[in-house]
């Protein structure tokens, strides 16, 4: 997507990427505590709803409604595809794998999404598989499998197999949505909102399909507030002001702070035992999109 470009300020670029990374670190502990009378799919209307009201917000205040309204017929379907991707199908599985699983065990799932990004990069987009890369999907995949057999990698007992796979499938989608977004000219503010748009539509209809429509409780309040206006509103905008200050080469090193503050942020507010099998299989996991994206 089409980012409006600036003077190189790294320091600033720095201070944006760093308040991404704690937003972004507190959607383990959201995921949890949001989901206190909610299911993922009521979570995920009230959270998605929310955050259309902030980035609509933003694209009014940023001057960007114009962009939007030029967008054709088809690159409208293709964003609002898009959206249904990598805002909706994404958070929704990912909402019910906090909702059933150690929070640890998730998170190192989840961030496998660098690594699908470099195997649908070849799938879709002709990329070449390099030494690097394989060796990436070999790091990453071992890190998995690390942590959903917490260590006992002979007997492959898994404790929680259905929901790990759910998590595997959703960081996969993420995967595919990031590879497409690739291919877009998309001004990136506008094409959040829209995202936003199909995520709000989806998440309601799926709710309504699936579940039932049901208010948020007060205990469900604040993590949907912060949810849906911070880590999936706020941290759009923030991530936009860092990429138009500095090349993403410069802050993906960055981004990958965030499970490892998300582990510790699951420690101290879920009492989870940090057990080796998940340091080393998060470390595994780490360094394999590092590697990816390097």
């Amino acid at each position: 997507m089409a980012i409006a470009a600036q003077s190189e300020n790294k320091p600033k670029a720095l201070l944006f990427v760093l308040a991404c990374v704690v937003l972004w670190a507190f959607i383990p502990v959201v995921s949890k505590l949001g989901q206190n009378n909610l299911d993922n799919y009521q979570f995920l209307f009230w959270s998605s709803l929310l955050s259309l009201i902030v980035l609509l917000a933003g694209t009014l205040t940023a001057g960007k409604i114009d962009v939007l309204r030029n967008y054709n017929r088809q690159q409208v379907t293709y964003a609002l595809g898009l959206g249904s991707l990598g805002t909706f199908l994404y958070y929704l599985l990912l909402y019910f794998g906090y909702a059933h699983a150690k929070g640890l065990e998730v998170l190192a799932i989840q961030y496998t999404w660098p690594v699908f990004i470099v195997i649908f990069s070849i799938a879709f987009l002709q990329e070449r598989l390099t030494l690097r890369t394989t060796v990436a999907i070999l790091l990453g995949f071992a890190g998995v499998i690390l942590v959903i057999t917490n260590g006992d990698i002979r007997q492959l007992q898994f404790n929680n197999s259905l929901v790990d796979f759910v998590v595997l499938v959703a960081a996969a989608i993420f995967g595919v949505f990031s590879v497409l977004s690739k291919k877009t000219k998309f001004e990136a503010f506008s094409a959040a909102t829209l995202f936003f748009i199909s995520a709000s539509v989806f998440s309601f209809i799926s709710m309504l399909a699936f579940s039932s429509f049901t208010l948020p409780s007060a205990r469900s309040m604040i993590p949907i507030v912060v949810n849906g206006a911070l880590v999936n509103g706020i941290s759009y905008v923030l991530w936009l002001k860092a990429l138009g200050y500095a090349k993403a080469s410069y802050l993906a090193p960055f981004v990958f702070m965030t499970p490892v503050l998300a582990a510790l942020l699951i420690v101290a507010f879920f009492g989870e035992v940090l057990l080796p099998a998940y340091v080393i299989g998060l470390g595994l996991v780490i360094v394999a999109g590092l590697a990816a994206n390097g």
